[in-house]
């Protein structure tokens, strides 16, 4: 229940409430995570929980580095959220989640401070807004000093202005809960950011609790691999298995059940822009969108491996959590919907823009039947049916 997550993140942490003028859509934001969007709920207090919150990690909070050694923390500290801010590529020789020249293995893997322990400034707040700076450095694999200022504001979207564009006769059949989040990141440094020298890219996870029955759905432009590339890239942590992944001419689908490891990327050439995922067990669709070049642009390559094409990259992703090697816990379990921006070629003081869009519905079956028909293509009953 939202109420009850509510209580125990301000037990530990302080939180910003967005509220819509009904009292009912509301979203936790929590500024020592980066203005990270920890949950919300589109029915009040006693409503859903729609995120996933790691309460184990949050009591235990940020300990001293000394105290982090041979954790899991001296990698990450997985709080949880459904919707973070971070940066790729994550792999790669312009990663920044490696030291220059170390092994791309987990051993080596390190979030940086920026997008893990570092709090974010408030700087403006409303009823229904938040707005956060922060500025830090990275070095990336290749040994190349990136200076950036992030900016990132987390807006809640009236839940009518939502429903409104979704089949008439399903609009008083359904609760929502929107929000948008308008990302930008500034080179504050004196050199350019090139594609020689590493770009960086803005990339948006959610985290979301997972279930048996759990689908993750994205619509994809159907074409021959010849002109378009792959339909998803599942190699990621081993190929997916059928078991969890299904792949047709307009979809891919993947469970998001938190038992087996495992990712997918979605190229910019067969993204539509938007990724999904069906829970029938909470009865919550939930709707992640984002803001797309107009043009062919470089996504950097999140892959851990030396890059033939670091700007081979994906514009949505999916990852279901499990145990990364047999006989250690997940990291969780949960799974996540994510969107990232293309890599910025930014001179210093250009600013690279990247906006995400979360929706979650809840109500009636036939009227999250009917958008599920609309957005994605595809009916509740086929997404429930791809893994029985």
């Amino acid at each position: 229940m939202y109420g009850d997550d509510l209580a125990f993140l301000r037990a530990h942490v302080e939180v910003v409430e967005l509220v819509s003028a009904d009292g009912r859509a509301r979203v936790a934001v929590v500024p020592a995570w980066q203005g990270r969007v920890a949950t919300s709920t589109p029915a009040g207090p006693q409503g859903p929980s729609c995120g996933w919150i790691h309460r184990d990690q949050i009591a235990r909070g940020i300990r001293p580095p000394e105290e982090r050694r041979g954790r899991l923390e001296e990698h990450i500290h997985v709080f949880g959220g459904e919707e973070r801010f971070w940066l790729g590529p994550e792999g790669g020789q312009f990663s920044v989640y490696f030291a220059p020249g170390v092994p791309f293995d987990f051993d080596h893997w390190q979030v940086p401070a920026p997008i893990d322990t570092d709090p974010f400034r408030v700087v403006r707040q409303t009823a229904t807004e938040v707005e956060f700076v922060h500025e830090f450095r990275l070095t990336n694999w290749s040994g190349h000093v990136r200076a950036a200022r992030v900016q990132r504001t987390v807006r809640l979207v009236e839940p009518d202005a939502v429903v409104e564009q979704f089949p008439r006769d399903a609009r008083a059949k359904l609760e929502a809960v929107a929000y948008e989040t308008d990302n930008r990141l500034t080179n504050v440094g004196d050199q350019r950011w090139t594609p020689e020298t590493g770009l960086l890219s803005i990339w948006i996870l959610g985290m979301y609790p997972p279930s048996p029955a759990t689908v993750v759905v994205i619509p994809i432009r159907p074409g021959d691999e010849s002109e378009l590339g792959p339909r998803v890239r599942d190699t990621y942590f081993g190929a997916v298995p059928p078991t969890h992944l299904r792949v047709t001419d307009r979809h891919v689908l993947f469970r998001g059940d938190g038992t087996r490891r495992g990712k997918i990327g979605i190229s910019p050439r067969r993204s539509l822009g938007c990724a999904a995922s069906w829970a029938p067990e909470q009865g919550i669709l939930t709707l992640v969108t984002c803001t797309r070049p107009r043009g062919p642009a470089r996504y950097v390559n999140s892959m851990w491996e030396m890059q033939a094409d670091p700007y081979d990259g994906d514009e949505l992703n999916a990852y279901n959590d499990g145990p990364p090697a047999p006989g250690l816990p997940p990291l969780g379990p949960f799974y996540e919907l994510e969107t990232s921006s293309p890599g910025g070629e930014l001179a210093p003081g250009d600013t690279l823009r990247h906006v995400s869009r979360t929706l979650h519905l809840r109500g009636e079956r036939e009227a999250l039947d009917l958008v599920a028909r609309r957005v994605l293509d595809i009916g509740l009953n086929e997404i429930e049916a791809a893994f029985r």
